[in-house]
């Protein structure tokens, strides 16, 4: 078995490559090629924290998967992520254990790479202001992302600890050709914004609908449970919604379940899957002037693809350490 650690992931993992091989994972899924069942969750008493196992299938190159992830949202402000984990990489001729992968790096990357394919795919083109609301590592990942596929004026940052806001701001400004900045309230930071992130651990609505402009584009990534929501039900109404997937959303996106179980959408408001739209099976923004959602709960087939392809150039290049797990007969 090949282990691979998060820095090497990081190196191996690229934003622009994973950009790419998330969408051509959800095309794959798309077409039927691939198996991605929904992820069990086992809560810790007091809903402290939660383990989630995500296995996945994907027939060409022949190679199957499973993360295990631990959700912990009160790390925030602490030395440890919110999301820790692995990526465990079999192959299926023999169901041979062939790499551990960080899932945490793989995590931070992937699901901004998605919210990327979704922006390109779902948003306008035209020069704008980016809003993220949240400071933590999606935000990072996020705005990196954002930069690779829109034309971005500048970015405004918001979060309710303004010593966090600032730390942030002083890394990522240099980063970048478009000034970052800090915004004192959501609202400061949403109003006029062409594209808008939510990567935050809030239970409760961050992103009003009142604040969205005509053509804008919604990523919500931060909400991953049924009982929290970073939009309110005017946002959701607004809005095209898209999802990465069709059964996650239905069990998991709180965005979505709450003002459902309120009467206040029905079933339908979902339009349908991201990959179906990169395939052309369906439209995703039909004018200039709608407003755009990609709700993104994250799915085990995307972290399939980057761990084989973190995998494949770990190979290539000679990364990783080899560890001796068994498994064949003595």
């Amino acid at each position: 078995m090949l282990l691979i650690n998060h820095q090497h992931v990081n190196r191996l993992l690229p934003m622009d490559e994973c950009t790419s091989v998330v969408e051509k994972a959800l095309k794959t899924l798309a077409k039927g090629d691939g198996i991605n069942p929904l992820r069990p969750v086992m809560w810790l008493p007091g809903k402290k924290g939660a383990l989630g196992m995500m296995p996945s299938y994907l027939a060409d190159p022949g190679i199957m998967a499973a993360k295990i992830i631990s959700v912990f949202p009160g790390n925030l402000g602490t030395e440890f992520e919110s999301h820790q984990g692995v990526v465990l990489l079999f192959e299926v001729e023999n169901g041979q254990l062939i790499a551990q992968v960080d899932g945490s790096e793989i995590t931070a990357i992937r699901t901004a790479a998605a919210s990327a394919v979704a922006t390109r795919a779902l948003a306008n083109h035209d020069p704008c202001a980016l809003a993220i609301l949240g400071s933590g590592v999606q935000a990072g990942t996020h705005l990196e992302a954002m930069s690779l596929v829109a034309d971005i004026q500048e970015a405004r940052i918001f979060s309710p600890d303004e010593g966090r806001v600032r730390e942030f701001v002083e890394k990522q400004n240099p980063r970048f050709e478009f000034d970052v900045r800090a915004a004192k309230t959501a609202r400061e930071a949403c109003i006029g914004a062409g594209i808008l992130c939510t990567t935050t651990s809030s239970m409760e609505p961050v992103l009003l609908g009142e604040w969205l402009e005509p053509g804008s584009h919604i990523n919500a990534v931060g909400a991953c449970f049924p009982a929290a929501r970073e939009l309110d039900t005017a946002a959701v109404k607004a809005s095209r919604m898209f999802v990465d997937r069709m059964e996650s959303a239905l069990n998991e996106a709180g965005d979505f379940i709450i003002p459902k179980e309120r009467g206040e959408i029905l079933e339908s408001h979902i339009l349908g899957e991201l990959g179906d739209v990169l395939i052309g099976k369906m439209q995703g923004r039909t004018s200039k002037e709608e407003i755009t959602l990609f709700k993104s709960l994250g799915i085990g087939f995307e972290d399939l693809a980057c761990a084989h392809h973190i995998y494949t150039r770990a190979v290539a290049e000679g990364v990783g350490s080899v560890v001796d797990m068994g498994g064949k007969r003595r």
